[in-house]
């Protein structure tokens, strides 16, 4: 099988045709809007919940919000007499999940219906964050509609966790709160796409089939049976801390070693759990032999790489590298017969869009 392979487009086209939501400013109530929100990649890991029904994380987590140029979810969604909800155009019935937003609209808006109709640009369940970029587009359609009370993230976490990420763009913590009901486990831009233009991402699709282990059913297994979760629950803050000064100096080296770190910490626990569940397969881990080669090669980090919960790699690297690694990765895993059938270069995207017609 022949590579795809995508490359940045023009970001002017996009603007164009949407901007970004200013939800310090929120638009009036609408009847009818379509909205896009961006694909996040966790480089501090959201893994257990001490919650589940209003998904209430064990500690908090960082991600980076990728460009929407290539990978992103799309939602129209208009006021109706009947729900009716449209996934890459297949009619779905909808899930508890979902249900969880809408009545949350409902609470304000007790005769709330509304026809959705949404698709997404990358493959679904496969671990590259679709549920995230799903239902944050979902949140911002609904509160758009039937403007509520409060954050728009704290929406989005009630359908995925980390989809509350998705609602800003740049680099986003969600932070895990302490209130019982969850009003303070919500997200907030550490920093905007502007602040390391330097910084690329690499996102090399290795398998497009749905995971064996659901990202929730995981979680719940390995807060149950994982003795090395507690010690990561500990130390997740630190962590935390530690990358958000490195990105504040732009810092590469630092930044792409925690970020491998906590990647590996992530699986690690995974495979502590019991049974032991093993989202990388032989590519994965082919991959991540090859980026510590690399970096070996150069005498520092130059390159990193971050798997959630599938067997897709996602490689971050300064532009200057940029070309050196993405032809390494085609030459060792792509074209006739490559293990990696897409390779999608981004940069840093902005929070969610609206339509500009809506």
């Amino acid at each position: 099988m022949k590579t795809k392979l995508f490359y940045r487009s023009n970001r002017q086209h996009l603007s164009a045709m949407f901007n970004e939501i200013d939800w310090n400013n929120t638009p009036k109530e609408k009847d009818e809007v379509t909205v896009r929100t961006p694909v996040n990649i966790a480089v501090i890991k959201y893994w257990g919940k001490r919650d589940e029904k209003l998904n209430l994380p064990l500690h908090s987590s960082l991600s980076v919000n990728l460009s929407m140029d290539s990978m992103y979810t799309e939602t129209s969604a208009r006021k109706s007499k009947d729900t009716v909800f449209c996934i890459n155009g297949k009619i779905e019935v909808p899930t508890k999940r979902f249900d969880r937003l809408i009545n949350k609209i409902r609470a304000d808006h007790p005769e709330s219906n509304v026809d959705i109709t949404t698709h997404n640009t990358f493959p679904t369940a496969a671990g590259l964050a679709s549920s995230a970029s799903g239902y944050a587009a979902l949140a911002c359609a609904l509160k758009l509609l039937y403007p509520t009370s409060g954050n728009v993230s704290e929406l989005a976490r009630l359908g995925s966790g980390s989809a509350c990420r998705s609602t800003a763009g740049g680099f986003v913590l969600w932070e895990k709160g302490v209130e019982e009901g969850g009003k303070d486990s919500v997200s907030r831009q550490l920093y905007s796409e502007d602040h390391w233009p330097e910084l690329r991402i690499l996102v090399c699709v290795v398998c497009k089939d749905e995971k064996a282990v659901p990202s929730t059913a995981g979680m719940q297994s390995t807060v149950q049976t994982s003795s090395l979760m507690k010690h990561r629950v500990l130390h997740v803050q630190q962590r935390i801390e530690q990358i958000t000064e490195a990105i504040r100096l732009r810092d590469f080296p630092k930044f792409g070693e925690i970020t491998m770190r906590d990647s590996n910490e992530m699986h690690a626990v995974c495979l502590d759990t019991y049974p032991p569940i093993a989202y990388l397969n032989d590519t994965s881990h082919q991959i991540i032999r090859s980026v510590h080669e690399y970096n070996s090669e150069k005498g520092e980090v130059r390159a990193a790489y971050t798997f959630d919960a599938g067997p897709n790699a996602v490689l971050f690297c300064e532009e200057k590298d940029l070309f050196e690694i993405r032809d390494r990765i085609k030459s060792k895993f792509c074209g006739e017969g490559g293990r990696v059938s897409e390779l999608v270069e981004c940069k840093i995207g902005c929070g969610p869009m609206l339509r500009a017609s809506s």
